[in-house]
């Protein structure tokens, strides 16, 4: 098991110092990061704790996975590894009969 841990279900009044507190009760927090919308700024509603050791993580897990946090019930999981992007190129395309978009 790694020690970074994927956080769901945030309201999107949380804030990364919330989320260190919560974590912190369960072993040493290494990082806190919200996951945000590029455009606007606001909380996707997700984020990724990193644990100093995996018996913390694990610890996490257990004590804040389904418990409520700022009104919502805290989803708390093992953060899987980004998949790779195919490079950005896009499918379809190409010419439009009649030119209309």
């Amino acid at each position: 098991m790694g020690n970074e841990l994927y956080v769901g279900n945030l309201s999107y009044s949380a804030d990364e110092e919330d989320l260190r507190t919560a974590f912190g009760a369960f072993g040493s927090v290494e990082s806190v990061n919200i996951v945000t919308d590029r455009e606007t700024g606001r909380s996707r509603g997700f984020g990724f704790v990193k644990m100093s050791t995996d018996e913390e993580a694990k610890s996490a897990i257990t004590g804040l996975g389904g418990k409520e946090f700022k009104e919502r019930s805290l989803v708390v999981n093992e953060a899987r590894p980004r998949e790779q992007k195919d490079g950005g190129q896009r499918g379809g395309g190409g010419f439009r009969r009649n030119n209309r978009y």
